[in-house]
């Protein structure tokens, strides 16, 4: 139900938001011309970062294997030691010989029971959801506390080449920036991507909502008409009003309903709780030529009631500017929601209308089509962040220079780029003008004036060299 156009655009908007404050773990370069201490400090940090790799029981010599095999399996489990084997900057360190290293490797098992038995052990073993962040932060405290407080390691330090004391401290605070980057850095993107779910589940939630709305507007027009009996004065119509909108069938039906009464006792929408939307919305319906005609019709069915919400919704409840921005104030996810879960709630009510009254539940679609859809979000988004870096290069390929300045480029192209690159390359069921007018479609609506135009020609040039590459088959 929530189709693969909404979790697209989704998915940019979460991709923007993350690549715009992201701060990733990278790995320091070597100093240009450094003095002594910076060129000692260089060499103290990578040997620290090596050390958690051993001590995660991650092997930094392939040919001799994990030097700290039983390392314990919090250590192991921590994500910092792989994310560590997995940086290019620091595989270029191990293929050139990290000498240094060596003098620290055979000390690390017994370093390793040393940090079993520490208090910053004791207390990262009670966290019972470790953030990213907590896995950086343990680290930086072992380094500090623990392994730069053994007598031995300090010695091994001492008698590397080029010591000096300015320059361990160099180190030491090197890796704690590294560390804490990478603490940063992991805990936006596992943020991200539930912001990403989190978006999806209330845009379903939307969904549910305006079945809700129809039920809420009902009941806010009994309540008139139990108001007005109680005037002093009441009318003769005040006593005997007409009932046929607030006795209808189809929302009779909604207030029965077991799914949609369980959704509202759990995620109610609260539209009960609003003074001013939901009686401007049902005055718009009571001036309405859809309630007049439907109030004077000689006769009505089920059928009948389900049509004249269908066309309240279409003609009255969703183009209400009122209810956008009560919609948009209330979740900063249904500010693009609300055009599309309308068009599945007006397709809802269609199939509703030819069910019979007394079906045993109404036909409300999932939220998604198929487990595929379901993953589709969170694997786009992974894929789009782990290869960025690649596709940008790509897109970077086929920038003319003569007609667009590289950095002026809005950063919402190069993000849509990058999340229909990520597409193109790994879904080879979608065909390729399908993902392409998509994308455009997205650059159209949320960047600037000429951006469909620009991201339409150069994904046509990414797409074609992708395919010479073998890159894309289909």
């Amino acid at each position: 139900m929530i189709n693969r156009t909404l979790i697209r655009v989704k998915v940019v908007q979460m991709l923007y938001s993350y690549l715009l404050t992201q701060s990733d773990f990278r790995i320091e370069p070597a100093p240009e011309a450094p003095s002594a201490d910076r060129r000692f400090g260089h060499s103290v940090y990578t040997s620290l970062l090596l050390s958690i790799m051993e001590l995660s029981g991650i092997a930094t010599d392939r040919s001799r294997g994990a030097a700290v095999a039983a390392s314990p399996k919090l250590m192991r489990e921590n994500r910092v030691g792989a994310a560590l084997a997995a940086t290019d900057e620091l595989k270029t360190v191990l293929n050139r010989g990290a000498s240094d290293f060596e003098k620290l490797r055979p000390l690390l098992a017994r370093v390793a029971e040393t940090v079993e038995a520490s208090v910053a052990y004791r207390d990262y073993k009670k966290i019972k959801q470790r953030t990213p962040a907590d896995d950086a932060r343990f680290w930086s405290v072992v380094l500090e506390t623990v392994l730069l407080k053994d007598p031995s390691v300090v010695q091994a330090f001492r008698s590397m080449q080029g010591y000096t004391g300015k320059g361990l401290e160099m180190g030491l605070a090197s890796a704690k920036t590294s560390l804490a980057a990478f603490g940063e850095s992991r805990l936006g993107y596992m943020n991200a991507k539930a912001d990403l779910r989190r978006s999806l589940d209330k845009a379903y939630d939307l969904y549910f909502g305006i079945f809700e709305l129809i039920v809420e507007l009902t009941r806010e027009q009994r309540k008139r008409l139990e108001a007005a009996k109680e005037k002093y004065v009441p009318t003769a119509e005040d006593l005997n009003p007409p009932t046929r909108f607030v006795e209808n069938a189809f929302v009779a039906r909604l207030e029965s309903d077991a799914e949609l009464t369980e959704r509202m006792e759990k995620t109610p929408s609260a539209w009960s709780d609003d003074f001013t939307l939901v009686p401007q919305l049902l005055d718009e319906i009571l001036a309405s030529d859809i309630y007049r005609k439907y109030m004077d019709a000689p006769a009505t069915d089920y059928a009948t009631d389900v049509e004249f919400w269908r066309e309240i919704c279409k003609s009255v409840l969703l183009p209400s500017e009122a209810l956008a921005e009560t919609m948009e104030a209330r979740s900063v996810f249904w500010n693009d929601d609300m055009q599309v879960m309308g068009t599945f709630v007006l397709k809802s009510l269609r199939q509703m209308a030819s069910v019979s009254e007394d079906a045993e539940s109404l036909p409300f679609l999932p939220q998604f089509k198929d487990s595929e859809d379901e993953a589709f979000g969170d694997e786009l988004f992974t894929l789009a962040v782990k290869h960025r870096d690649e596709y940008r290069s790509y897109i970077d390929r086929f920038i003319n220079a003569e007609q667009w300045d590289p950095e002026r480029i809005a950063f919402m192209d190069i993000v849509i780029m990058t999340c229909a690159i990520a597409e193109l390359i790994n879904y080879p069921a979608i065909p390729v003008p399908v993902t392409m007018n998509e994308y455009v479609e997205i650059a159209n609506c949320y960047s600037t004036a000429r951006s469909g135009q620009f991201v339409n020609g150069v994904l046509y040039a990414v797409c074609e060299y992708l395919r010479g590459q073998g890159l894309i088959t289909k």
